[in-house]
């Protein structure tokens, strides 16, 4: 017995070989807006301080010798930035290893997360932190835009 491709799979696999990846779009800092995502920019460090982690890896509170207890996270609040601006970025586990204050850093598809009305950048696991050649990048530093502190406001129609 012989198997056919109907046209929809044919066209699903054609599809699939010649589709191609698109170029990544590079930001700068002072491009960035409460609630959006998939920002790629290159940055560098000026500074990092570990975040004390709250609570463990455990499930309910408790503390066990179960197979699925694992370290605390580690965070870190490290500042970052070009020369449009700068942004508190939230490093988490082994991101914290590659902040290092001085380091060129590539971060691709992060995301802006909201803390206490001001904007956060992070990476999670669907984006990458890499260290590059170090770059000569001039932080601003008097456009810091996590000291902007956003209000969420209904809009009645």
């Amino acid at each position: 017995m012989a198997t056919t491709a109907t046209p929809a799979t044919a066209a699903a696999t054609s599809t699939a070989t010649t589709s191609e990846k698109k170029k990544p779009v590079f930001v700068k800092v002072e491009s960035l807006k409460p609630g959006t995502h998939g920002h790629n920019l290159t940055v560098k460090v000026v500074e990092s301080n570990t975040v004390k982690a709250i609570g463990g890896g455990s499930r309910g509170g408790r503390v066990s010798a179960s197979l699925n207890s694992r370290a605390p996270p580690r965070i870190s609040e490290c500042l970052i930035g070009d020369e449009t601006g700068c942004i508190l970025f939230t490093a988490r586990n082994e991101q914290v290893d590659l902040m290092k204050p001085g380091a060129t850093v590539i971060l691709r598809n992060a995301k802006i997360d909201m803390f206490k009305g001001s904007m956060r950048l992070a990476v999670d696991k669907w984006g990458r932190v890499e260290v590059t050649e170090p770059a000569d990048i001039a932080v601003n530093d008097q456009n810091n835009l996590s000291l902007v502190e956003y209000e969420l406001v209904n809009v009645d129609e």
